[in-house]
């Protein structure tokens, strides 16, 4: 079934409407006819499940008829926010695709002392856009129901007072020995929270962001005994923090 976001303002008590870039997709290249159902998610993350009703040409509106509201969303009862370090060539790409399959809501991009890449103040709009439209096309793929938010670039220090108020909030680092630390966030990982997560860019944190971080009531923590590349680190923490979190709801595990 294919999907489309909308805008609160595009639906009304029985309808919804598809205009813009998605109209063009829905028309010209999916061809969708009439009566053929979609799904359809609003901001807050309702999911309807809709028929086709009309193809307004005139005004470049795809009609929607509402057949169904689901009474659940494919959201985590958290929401997880990562904190990543701007990787080099398309990596950024990459790590918001599969950060959104596994159930982030936010994506901020941050550049670090070590990061090799730095992206040109200049070239930070057409990037976002672009990096907003993977994070939208993977939201349809697995079937979210919000596209997460792709934040402006921000600096480390940002970063952290950003995350301050947190509940839970860890950084992988390669030079913390053992995994107690990984085992604390792990049972800490509970519905209704508020989680950041802190990844590295291809040179590493510096060890004085670390301090810093933990002055900020940030957690290091140990991914094992290998090395992992800064989107393996990505991926590896928000599986588990994704499993962990669908676990935890299942089987009635809130915070208290």
């Amino acid at each position: 079934m294919h999907h489309f976001f909308v805008k609160n303002g595009q639906i009304t008590e029985k309808k919804i409407f598809v205009e813009g870039e998605d109209y063009n997709h829905a028309v010209n290249v999916l061809r969708l006819r009439l009566g053929e159902e979609i799904m359809i998610s609003d901001e807050d993350g309702n999911d309807y499940i809709c028929a086709v009703l009309e193809t307004d040409r005139d005004n470049c509106r795809l009609n929607l008829e509402i057949k169904e509201k689901k009474e659940e969303n494919h959201e985590l009862p958290s929401r997880i926010y990562l904190f990543q370090g701007l990787p080099k060539s398309d990596k950024m790409e990459l790590i918001i695709q599969k950060a959104t399959e596994l159930g982030v809501s936010d994506i901020i991009p941050v550049n670090m002392k070590n990061c090799v890449a730095k992206l040109d103040p200049k070239k930070e709009e057409s990037k976002l856009r672009r990096w907003r439209a993977v994070a939208e096309s993977a939201a349809k793929q697995s079937k979210r129901s919000i596209v997460p938010n792709i934040g402006r670039v921000m600096n480390f220090t940002e970063a952290v007072k950003l995350a301050e108020s947190f509940d839970v909030k860890i950084l992988p680092y390669e030079s913390e020995d053992g995994m107690a630390g990984m085992v604390e966030a792990i049972v800490s990982f509970l519905p209704e929270r508020d989680i950041a997560v802190f990844i590295g860019p291809e040179g590493g944190f510096d060890p004085m962001e670390v301090k810093f971080a933990e002055n900020h009531g940030v957690l290091p923590v140990s991914l094992g005994r290998r090395i992992l590349r800064t989107e393996t680190a990505a991926i590896a923490v928000l599986s588990m923090i994704m499993i962990r979190l669908e676990i935890a709801e299942s089987m009635g595990f809130m915070e208290e």
